[in-house]
């Protein structure tokens, strides 16, 4: 135990002297137009992120560092985690025999148990990643399902809200997330002044400094539907999920979101998880097989093509850390170890480059481009272009012949080309005339065969991007 707690102390001090020296740019706000974010500086921000929730509970510091390395050259920067962790995180101790609170009483934190959570953060910040920190799992509030215990009330939530809003506020590189996969209001329940208040703390802790979130639970469910006027919420969060089997309408769901007043930005922070099985909420049985990297690539691209800020990745090993020391959750099919090199996690770092190569923050989701060749569910294509005109982009998830409207850029020629999610290579079909209509074919055909088609302004002289 001693020697834990040193190894921990020795983290700290060196992550402190070099964990802010990459955040040049400034914090985190939401942009002019509402729908996207950017640094102080106006450096815009796509939020790649990852579900590691267990992280403070189940992982010892130096594989968290082995995983924060492994998110850190795949191009996430952010990583979702949860102080007080859902699984028996109030009374199972962490790997370094620490509870978070004193006799559970969110007033009575635990010094040694936050002095690991603050090594971790500033080790994220010393490898460029924000934390997405839940200062609590939701069945802590409202248990409807879960261990729990629900130990908050609106009282309480305050006073921990300003607690660990205070003890973060100089740390540039954390996101508030309040929620934990539960509803703010349910039937005749509603719990939102719990919430309200642990955010009045958060605020007052930071001197309102705070980027503030909601991750809610599943299915169709959005952050906007009951909370979206909340002035303490900066932006949406939806979980598309993984209990209703393939292709959930994401794309209903963030267009939903766009369209809202106020504007705030919105993105999906749990999509179906990598590996995880298809079958209905809550059977969870893995007869009818699992989510693979097809399944993540669709939801994730068709979700950022509807308009949101960013996406959120998730392996069903990872967010548990399932390890030989755990017993797993939900017929988890690989140790967490092996499960941060999947398909998927590498694809959803093509799709970060990908929006990065161009101009981001005037992306505008619009489905008139698509003129023949549009399909349902598994098949349907979402497409967005630039507010100035210089580009459009389209994702194709089952490989077909389409036709596209191109009359929105403003060029005489257009440079046309494909790009392989699966792979990152590009295509190119070379500079034609801009005749307002453009009849194409994916380089592959059907299932598994999903492209994505940029139409660049040839003038503009946009980089062909080819990863490989």
């Amino acid at each position: 135990m001693k020697k834990a707690i040193l190894i921990t102390l020795i983290f700290l001090i060196i992550t402190s002297a070099i964990g802010q020296t990459n955040w040049q740019h400034g914090k985190l706000g939401v942009s002019a137009n509402g729908h996207y974010l950017i640094y102080d500086d106006g450096t815009p921000f796509f939020w790649l992120g990852d579900t590691g929730w267990e992280l403070f509970h189940r992982l010892k510091l130096k594989e968290i560092d082995s995983y924060l390395d492994n998110r850190q050259k795949k191009g996430f920067n952010v990583i979702q985690a949860v102080v007080l962790a859902e699984f028996n995180g109030l009374i199972k101790p962490n790997q370094y025999g620490e509870t978070p609170l004193l006799n559970l009483n969110p007033e009575t934190p635990n010094e040694k148990y936050f002095q690991f959570v603050d090594t971790v953060v500033r080790l994220a910040s010393s490898k460029g990643l924000y934390m997405a920190l839940l200062p609590t799992w939701g069945d802590k509030v409202t248990q409807l399902w879960g261990e729990g215990p629900v130990v908050f009330n609106p009282e309480n939530a305050y006073t921990y809200g300003k607690w660990i809003g205070t003890r973060y506020k100089d740390n540039l590189n954390i996101i508030w997330i309040l929620g934990g996969d539960r509803p703010p209001v349910k039937d005749s329940s509603d719990w939102r002044p719990v919430w309200r208040a642990m955010a009045k703390g958060i605020l007052e802790g930071t001197n309102n400094s705070a980027l503030i979130t909601y991750h809610p639970s599943g299915g169709d469910m959005s952050t906007s539907q009951y909370i979206h006027k909340e002035a303490w919420l900066d932006l949406n969060m939806i979980q598309s999920g993984h209990g209703s089997g393939h292709d959930v309408p994401v794309w209903n769901l963030v267009q939903r979101d766009w369209n809202l007043v106020p504007v705030k930005p919105t993105l999906d922070a749990e999509p179906n998880y990598e590996d995880h099985p298809v079958n209905p909420w809550p059977t969870w049985k893995p007869e009818n097989g699992y989510f693979r990297d097809y399944d993540v690539r669709k939801q994730t691209y068709r979700s950022v093509f509807s308009g949101a800020c960013g996406v959120t990745y998730g392996h069903h090993s990872v967010w548990q850390f399932w390890s030989p020391r755990e017993e797993k959750v939900n017929y988890a099919d690989r140790y967490w170890t092996d499960a941060i090199d999947r398909p998927g996690a590498f694809q959803v770092g093509y799709l970060k480059k990908l929006i990065e190569s161009r101009p981001q923050l005037g992306r505008i989701p619009d489905q008139s481009i698509i003129v023949k060749g549009q399909g349902e569910k598994s098949e349907y294509i979402c497409a967005f272009r630039d507010s100035t005109g210089s580009y459009e982009m389209i994702y194709i998830p089952f490989g077909k012949a389409l036709t596209i409207n191109t009359s929105h850029i403003n060029s005489e020629k257009l440079n046309v080309w494909w790009f392989n999610p699966r792979t990152a290579e590009s295509f190119s079909i070379g500079v034609s005339p801009n005749k307002k209509i453009m009849d194409l074919t994916t380089p592959t055909l059907g299932f598994e065969n999903d492209w994505v088609l940029i139409v660049d302004g040839a003038r503009n002289n946009y980089p062909i991007l080819n990863l490989r």
